[in-house]
């Protein structure tokens, strides 16, 4: 696959203002690892392979075993993952997904069990940006990062 557009280039501008949210987001103060699995987790849901390729060699840096990230697909059946993680997966899936069940109230309920306000708002942040990025690579078609095979 080649990329069809440079972004950078293309509006440098905005490119930046998509660098400082995703600057604030890693400064937000959430744990690496819930950050880590929500950014792999929706590239998975969107089928961004340039994200879920980057993701997967960031979530090992910080400490996410190969296994939790195998099974991440799977992630309610697996019991590998926190309540925290869980609700942070689960409000990933559901804005990821936002026109299936509009962000529901027993989610939202779950994450909020988990999560203060100002870590559910980092957190719906995260999640918008990893979806923004998704996009971004998608429509661009940035192909993945790879080590030859």
């Amino acid at each position: 696959m080649e990329a069809r557009l440079n972004l950078i280039k293309a509006a440098p501008k905005s490119w930046n203002a998509m660098l400082a949210l995703q600057d604030t987001v890693n400064k937000c103060g959430l744990e690496q690892t819930i950050l880590e699995l929500v950014k792999l987790r929706a590239s998975q849901l969107n089928g961004c392979a340039f994200c879920i390729a980057m993701h997967t060699r960031d979530a090992l840096k910080h400490g996410i075993s190969q296994e939790r990230m195998h099974l991440l697909n799977a992630w309610r059946e697996a019991p590998l993952y926190s309540a925290r993680e869980q609700a942070a997966l689960a409000w990933t899936e559901a804005l990821t997904f936002i026109t299936q069940g509009h962000a529901a109230d027993a989610v939202y309920e779950q994450v909020r069990q988990q999560f203060s306000a100002e870590e559910t708002a980092s957190l719906s942040f995260a999640i918008a940006a990893i979806n923004t990025w998704n996009r971004l690579a998608i429509s661009a078609r940035i192909p993945p990062q790879v080590e030859a095979a």
